[in-house]
């Protein structure tokens, strides 16, 4: 009847927030009708106790008056919920399954004795009491599944086994009204369910077209962190090194440095390298562009991951002389192709090497190297120095994010560069990840799927 079931194990976050609100639409909605089902069962004692037998009348409503204080109170106890953890939902579901259930055989037990009080008759009022009773819970019992079936399937069963009682009891022939009232109560036993399933799916759609307004609300949420984020690290990125770039080029200007070319040219390297580090920025944000309206291009070719490692320890053994880090290759397993972009796997391993000098100490090594995984290349990137805290990768894999978010960190960067790392590999239709132990460093590894090398 619906795809909302119990679950035993661990749910998602959705279907945690969807059972919860199920069971609290079901049970402030029986809260509310709570005297129109005192109207209900007045009237149906009132009719039996008038027309038939009043102690039966007496006692069945009775029955009805503790099913519904059981079914009421279990209601309160749901609205007035303080813990909203996924397990305690369940117990509350399964509160109020008993209680539905246990209100549900108090009403086929009081139309039960109405029937054996109308002998072999039509069972009007039986029948009807059947009918408005699975009616009433096909229009309000909707919010859980669950309870809308087991009271369907208690009046529906009874619903047969009046009529069929009959037949069984005085086998008429065909003919007879006794199957005429056989076929009707399927008939309307088919409506009741009918209209069951209308407010189900009606209540099932409202529910869908809510979460996805929530995950729209969610998504325009986050869009606007990350633009706040954005407008935050672009303004700090852009503010140090036009600063540092405003500066030198003003004493260039103002003072007459002739006599001293020495102090001249430290002021245009200093303009230089500012210069570069706003480049970089400027580049990272087009590809970050490029890559979320899916223009980002590649030149695939065959590639063997071995050629890479000398460019990458000689591009950026410079930066590492800065930080006092050396750079080493450890292994190249010859003869691994994969089909990849040069230019982009070289962007990739500047980020990897760069972060990995940036976070050692001084002195230490930062080891590069590749290897055969049966049919997966790996190209790993090691260091020795402050590790990365567990359950960092949102960090390290976000946009405008990093693992010490602080404004007292002591590296500088956009967070975009791990961002545009994994992309560009997932883009080679390859995995990248990381290995990270506190204190004594880090990992990353590309598990790129091997391809057949060139013929020689």
């Amino acid at each position: 009847m619906s795809s909302i079931v119990v679950h035993t194990g661990k749910p998602t976050v959705e279907k945690a927030h969807r059972l919860e609100k199920q069971v609290h639409d079901f049970a402030s909605g029986g809260l509310a009708l709570f005297w129109q089902r005192q109207g209900i069962y007045f009237g149906a004692a009132l009719l039996c106790g008038f027309y038939y037998s009043l102690p039966v009348a007496g006692f069945c409503y009775l029955l009805c008056q503790l099913a519904d204080i059981f079914d009421s109170a279990v209601s309160l106890k749901v609205v007035n919920r303080k813990d909203h953890s996924f397990r305690h939902t369940r117990r509350l579901l399964a509160a109020l399954f008993a209680s539905n259930t246990f209100s549900s055989l108090a009403v086929a037990i009081f139309t039960l004795l109405v029937a054996e009080l109308e002998g072999p008759a039509e069972h009007f009022t039986s029948l009807f009491f059947l009918f408005a009773a699975g009616l009433f819970a096909a229009v309000n019992n909707h919010q859980l599944p669950q309870v809308l079936a087991v009271r369907l399937v208690i009046y529906g069963a009874l619903f047969i086994y009046i009529p069929a009682h009959d037949i069984w009891n005085h086998g008429p022939s065909y003919g007879s009204k006794m199957w005429l009232h056989f076929a009707t109560a399927i008939f309307v036993l088919y409506f009741v369910l009918e209209c069951s399933m209308i407010f189900l799916r009606l209540y099932q759609r409202g529910l869908d077209q809510l979460e996805e307004l929530r995950a729209e609300r969610d998504k325009a949420r986050d869009a606007y962190e990350v633009k706040s984020q954005f407008v935050s690290v672009v303004s700090h990125e852009l503010r140090t090194p036009l600063t540092s770039i405003n500066g030198a080029l003003g004493l260039l200007r103002d003072t007459d440095l002739s006599g001293n070319p020495q102090s001249a040219a430290r002021m245009i390297d200093i303009a230089h390298k500012n210069s570069q580090r706003l480049s970089k920025l400027i580049n990272d944000l087009l590809d970050i562009q490029k890559m979320e309206s899916s223009k980002m291009t590649y030149d695939f070719a065959p590639l063997e991951l071995s050629d890479l490692l000398d460019e990458a320890v000689q591009s950026n053994s410079p930066y590492g002389d800065k930080f006092d880090v050396r750079l080493s290759i450890t292994r190249t397993d010859p003869g691994l192709h994969v089909m990849a972009d040069r230019e982009r796997l070289m962007q990739v391993l500047d980020n990897l090497l760069s972060n990995a000098i940036k976070f050692s100490s001084p002195g230490s090594e930062v080891q590069i190297s590749t290897s055969r995984d049966d049919d997966l290349a790996i190209l790993e990137v090691r260091d020795f120095g402050i590790g990365i805290p567990e359950n960092s990768r949102d960090a390290v894999f976000g946009k405008f994010t990093q693992v010490d978010g602080s404004d007292k960190r002591d590296h500088d960067g956009t967070g975009l560069g791990m961002s545009i790392a994994e992309q560009i590999v997932t883009d080679h239709n390859a995995h990248i990840d990381y290995d990270s132990t506190p204190g004594k460093g880090t990992r990353f590894y590309i598990e790129f799927p091997l391809i057949k090398g060139p013929s020689k």
